[in-house]
């Protein structure tokens, strides 16, 4: 398999350091293989994501020195391919629509509690299973927000007797976890439970997205910040679900202000564009990351 990484920014809002680290690292990753290295559009959101911020993650990538090697990917043409996944699971009994609001959720993690802090997962409040047992509809409704019942996950034929799930970490990882990283595969159901993998206003979610995309784009490396290594479980589970090949992971550190607080989108005074209209170089903003 050619060693292939890619960068895969959502056009909500401006890119800033933490982008710029993110996308130079894959890129250099991918060069110093003789690899390639893939642009994703990550525009399910339709309802924030917008065209001006779309032509500036180009504008942004171009004056950093990035050039990707085949079109964009943009998930807003991918509705096909998310839907017949979500067929595939339904099929197979391992999706239930749920109508729980974020409050619901958040009184029924809460209740049994008595004052101890509920679970939480890498979606937040782990969901506490309320619509599971609730009567599935013999057709999957098409409007409706979908959830894995991890349970019947366990039990599916791909996942039947399975006790140990696994990936490969070529970074660093929190904790400094590298190499092969094991976890439970029954540990799921407490440690993240019964995620989303439809929202009722995008008809799909990030990681039943993230992985059918990864998986299209024969990425190899998948290059992305340690914030998101927990979720790579959910990742790896969907993909022996949906018989997809699992790649290589390489959490990286995250880039962070002079607090200590992780950058976000809403942090305009750090955005790419900013500092360009500044005039600095590209060369400043790799020396202002690290690389």
């Amino acid at each position: 398999m050619i060693f292939t990484t890619r960068f895969a920014p959502s056009p909500t809002g401006p890119l800033h350091l933490g982008h710029a680290y993110s996308a130079l690292l894959a890129h250099d990753m991918a060069r110093a293989r003789r690899g390639c290295f893939l642009l994703r559009i990550e525009d399910i959101d339709r309802a924030r994501s917008k065209p001006h911020w779309e032509q500036q993650i180009y504008d942004d990538l171009a004056w950093l020195g990035i050039g990707w090697d085949a079109p964009p990917l943009r998930q807003s043409d991918r509705q096909g391919t998310y839907q017949t996944a979500l067929d595939t699971l339904w099929g197979r009994g391992l999706l239930y629509p749920c109508s729980c609001t974020r409050r619901d959720i958040t009184e029924a993690a809460s209740a049994p509690q008595e004052g101890s802090p509920p679970p939480v997962g890498p979606d937040g409040l782990i969901y506490p299973g309320t619509c599971r047992t609730r009567p599935r509809p013999a057709r999957r409704p098409g409007d409706a927000a979908l959830r894995l019942d991890l349970t019947a996950a366990l039990r599916d034929a791909t996942l039947a007797g399975t006790s140990q799930l696994s990936f490969q970490e070529t970074g660093s990882g929190p904790q400094g976890r590298t190499g092969e990283i094991s976890f439970e595969a029954g540990a799921l159901r407490h440690c993240v439970g019964d995620v989303v993998l439809a929202r009722r206003d995008m008809g799909t979610s990030y990681h039943l997205s993230v992985v059918l995309d990864d998986a299209d784009q024969r990425i190899s490396h998948v290059v992305r910040g340690a914030d998101l290594f927990e979720a790579t479980q959910i990742h790896v589970l969907l993909q022996r679900l949906l018989a997809l090949p699992t790649p290589c992971y390489h959490h990286h550190r995250l880039i962070r202000d002079d607090t200590g607080k992780r950058l976000a989108k809403r942090d305009d005074a750090r955005a790419l564009a900013k500092y360009r209209a500044d005039g600095l170089s590209a060369r400043d903003i790799r020396a202002m990351v690290g690389l």
